[in-house]
């Protein structure tokens, strides 16, 4: 069995939440890392010209339906809600385009 990956998207509500939301989704990343839930793949983050921020990961084969039981995991996605949206990849005016890019954001997600 194989892991997936998944391009899980963050738009922030306004630019004051841009902060507290990397700083949530590197809690996030290292929540995922440390509960063994993906893999060492390391992830990447990226920011869409409107603000959306995209992490990267390798979820575990399975790993994604534990997520949704994990109580750690689901306080920091009821928080990400409270500071933004969960998007969608087509939202994104970079997934009009057949190569789409993104501006890197380092020093956040391993």
């Amino acid at each position: 069995m194989t892991g997936e990956i998944v391009f899980a998207m963050y738009r922030p509500y306004a630019a004051t939440s841009r902060k507290a939301m990397l700083e949530l989704i590197q809690q996030h990343n290292t929540t995922l890392r440390v509960e063994e839930l993906i893999t060492d793949r390391p992830a990447i983050l990226a920011e869409a010209e409107d603000g959306t921020f995209i992490e990267i990961f390798e979820w575990k084969p399975g790993a994604a339906q534990k997520a949704h039981d994990h109580k750690a995991v689901q306080k920091l996605w009821k928080r990400m809600e409270e500071l933004g949206e969960f998007s969608a990849l087509i939202s994104l005016a970079e997934s009009e385009k057949p190569f789409p890019h993104f501006k890197p954001v380092d020093g956040v997600v391993t």
